[in-house]
C-alpha cells in the first residue's frame, strides 16, 4: 500500500448478541488493521449501507445457528450489511479504481474485498437515485419480484393483500401486482395516513392504517370478498388480523416479520382461521431464487423504463457519521421511514 492509503479502519462489531431489544452495548466501535492487498483484491471506501430487518435475525443471541438460513454474525464479528463502496486501490483484473460496486460487506469505513465478493457495479444512472442498487435493483427489488412472480404466482384475477406496503420490498411488490400483473384488487397495509396515501399513489386500490384503533374493521371493509393472496412482511398484529380476511384455501407468503424481530413476542389469537379455512402459509427467503437474478434484474429494469415501477419517494436517505451507523439502522423498527432506508456516510 502507498502512504496515502489507510492502514486501519473503524469497524462496528457485534459486542453482545441481542436477546430482545437492541441495547446500548449491543455494538462496539473498534479500530481494525487493514490487510495488504493480494492479487484479485480491491480496497473499498464505503459510501452507503442498505438497512435490512433481516440483519436483526443474523445477530440474534437466542437463535440456533443450525436453524438460520445464513451464517450468523457472531460476538466480535463486524456487522454484515449490504453496501456500496468506491474502489480506491485495485489488484483485480475485473475492477478499476474509481468504480462503485455493491455487495454484502460489513460495517467498516474501508474494506479489503476479494473480487469474488463483489456483486456488481453500482453505476450512477442518469435520472435515477445513486442508491437504487440497494433498493429496486438490489435485494429488495429482487425479493418483491420473486415474491410476486414465483412464490405467490400472482394472476390478474387475484385479490392481493400486502403488509409493510410502504417499505422497501412491499412498495415494489404493490407496483408489480397492480401495474405489471394487473391484479384485480391490491390492498396495502401501512402505518399512518401519509404512508397509506403514498401506497395508493403507487397503484394500490386501498391502504389500511394498522395504527388506527379501527384497523380490524377497516381491513375487513377493504376486503369484503377476502384476499386470495397475502404477502406478509410484518407478522405480529397485522398477521393476526389478516388471517380473518384471507379467503378459503388462500395463500400466505411469509416473507418477513418485522414486528417480532426485535424481541417482541408473537401473539396469534386468530390462528384457528388457518384450520377453518385451510390456508397455506409458506416461508419465503430470496436465497431460494438466486438462480433467477438475471431474469429479475432484466424485468425490473424494463418495468422501470416503462414507468410501471416508480422509485419516486421510495427512499429514506439519512446522512450518517460512521459511529452512528447502528442508530440509523434501528430506525427500521421505529416505523419512521418510507421505502428503502439508506445510510449515507458523511
Amino acid at each position: 500500500m502507498t502512504p496515502s492509503v489507510p492502514k486501519t479502519t473503524r469497524t462496528i462489531v457485534l459486542a453482545n448478541p441481542p436477546i430482545g431489544e437492541v441495547q446500548a452495548d449491543t455494538f462496539k466501535l473498534e479500530e481494525w488493521p487493514l490487510a495488504e492487498l493480494k492479487d484479485g483484491e480491491v480496497l473499498l471506501k464505503m459510501l452507503a449501507f442498505g438497512n435490512e430487518p433481516a440483519q436483526r435475525c443474523w445477530m440474534d443471541g437466542n437463535t440456533d445457528p443450525r436453524r438460520l438460513y445464513v451464517e450468523p454474525v457472531k460476538q466480535g464479528d463486524a456487522v454484515r450489511a449490504f453496501g456500496i463502496g468506491e474502489i480506491l486501490v485495485s489488484k483485480s483484473d475485473k475492477w478499476e479504481v474509481g468504480q462503485r460496486v455493491t455487495g454484502v460487506f460489513v460495517w467498516q469505513e474501508y474494506l479489503v474485498v476479494n473480487e469474488g465478493g463483489i456483486n456488481g457495479e453500482a453505476a450512477v444512472i442518469p435520472g435515477m437515485s445513486e442508491w437504487i442498487w440497494l433498493g429496486i435493483f438490489g435485494l429488495n427489488g429482487l425479493t418483491a419480484w420473486a415474491g410476486a412472480t414465483k412464490e405467490c404466482n400472482l394472476k390478474p384475477e387475484h385479490t392481493v393483500l400486502v403488509s409493510g406496503a410502504a417499505g422497501a420490498v412491499g412498495s415494489v411488490f404493490v407496483q408489480i401486482a397492480k401495474k405489471v400483473i394487473g391484479c384485480k384488487k391490491v390492498v396495502g397495509v401501512a402505518g399512518g395516513r401519509e404512508k397509506c396515501d403514498w401506497v395508493k399513489s403507487l397503484g394500490a386500490d386501498d391502504c389500511v392504517d394498522y395504527k388506527s384503533k379501527s384497523f380490524k374493521k377497516d381491513l375487513q371493509a377493504a376486503l369484503p370478498d377476502y384476499a386470495d393472496v397475502f404477502f406478509d412482511l410484518a407478522g405480529g398484529k397485522v398477521l393476526d388480523v389478516a388471517l380473518t380476511v384471507v379467503a378459503r384455501h388462500g395463500f400466505i407468503s411469509q416473507c418477513g416479520a418485522l414486528d417480532i424481530y426485535n424481541g417482541k413476542p408473537l401473539e396469534l389469537t386468530n390462528y384457528r382461521e388457518v384450520i377453518y379455512n385451510r390456508l397455506t402459509i409458506k416461508g419465503f427467503i430470496i436465497i431460494d431464487h438466486m438462480g433467477s437474478i438475471a431474469e429479475a434484474t432484466g424485468d425490473l429494469g424494463k418495468w422501470v423504463q416503462e414507468g410501471k415501477i416508480s422509485f419516486t419517494g421510495g427512499e429514506t436517505v439519512v446522512d450518517t457519521k460512521f459511529e452512528d451507523v447502528p442508530k440509523t439502522w434501528q430506525m427500521l423498527f421505529s416505523g419512521a421511514t418510507r421505502g428503502k432506508l439508506i445510510t449515507k456516510l458523511v
